[in-house]
């Protein structure tokens, strides 16, 4: 029987590093500068699924689950935005930085070690985020029906991952790790990117229907990314449950 979806090497590997994960200039500097793009995408799809009203605080009384929160650089944004915050990590480390960064800031997010298939709750979250993680565990299909199960009825599931392409090889491998040394060598592999029909088809099965698909492009010339149509790299998918 699966009970795991937790890959110890993909722990350790992060749990090496995680005191980097609020230096904007160290072995986190992409998803700082991600970051931006990925609060602006998931807070207007909030907000229009939801039918909110745009405020300073529009997340009011949503709940999110941000999976494989690392360091926080995503719950806390929500939180600020909000929203009730819980982040669950499979790394102690990783939830030690968050809860410590979390408190010097004031901000009330709620952190846990614990999987999605291990975290003992009797709450349903009107929004689960995975965001750069589905290529890091060690049992997709698993772990996506294992946070399907934490998702409320019309909830909003939103999944960030890498496209499994021969150009997703050489610019988020071969670029980013070994020639502009964005990444640490090593931090990802490429047999377990994930390609977006491969996606649709595992959540589908889970009752999340598929909402919509977009790629993020990383513009050199002005040092930001963006949304885009170009699926072949990174790509975000926003799934409603059944």
């Amino acid at each position: 029987m699966k009970n795991n979806t937790i890959n110890k090497k993909e722990i350790e590997k992060f749990t090496k590093i995680a005191e980097e994960w609020w230096n904007p200039h160290g072995k986190f500097k992409p998803l700082h500068k991600f970051n931006p793009i990925r609060i602006s995408y998931i807070k207007e799809s909030i907000i229009n699924e939801f039918k909110l009203k745009k405020k300073v605080k529009p997340l009011e009384k949503i709940k999110i689950l941000d999976i494989g929160c690392g360091g926080g650089l995503l719950s806390e944004p929500m939180s600020r935005l909000g929203a009730e915050v819980t982040g669950i990590d499979a790394s102690g480390k990783n939830i030690e930085i968050a809860k410590y960064h979390a408190r010097k800031n004031n901000l009330n997010v709620k952190y846990f070690c614990a999987s999605p298939e291990r975290f003992d709750t009797t709450t349903k979250f009107d929004v689960i985020l995975n965001m750069e993680i589905v290529e890091h565990v060690k049992d997709v299909d698993f772990f996506l029906q294992s946070c399907s199960k934490l998702l409320k009825k019309n909830g909003i599931m939103f999944v960030a991952t890498l496209n499994k392409t021969l150009k997703s090889y050489f610019f988020a491998i071969i670029g980013a790790e070994y020639i502009l040394r964005w990444l640490p060598i090593g931090t990802h592999e490429w047999d377990k990117f994930v390609k977006p029909n491969d996606l649709v088809s595992i959540l589908k099965k889970y009752d999340l229907k598929l909402d919509s698909l977009d790629g993020m492009k990383f513009n050199l010339l002005k040092d930001e990314w963006k949304i885009s149509s170009d699926k072949s790299i990174n790509y975000i998918g926003r799934f409603i449950k059944d």
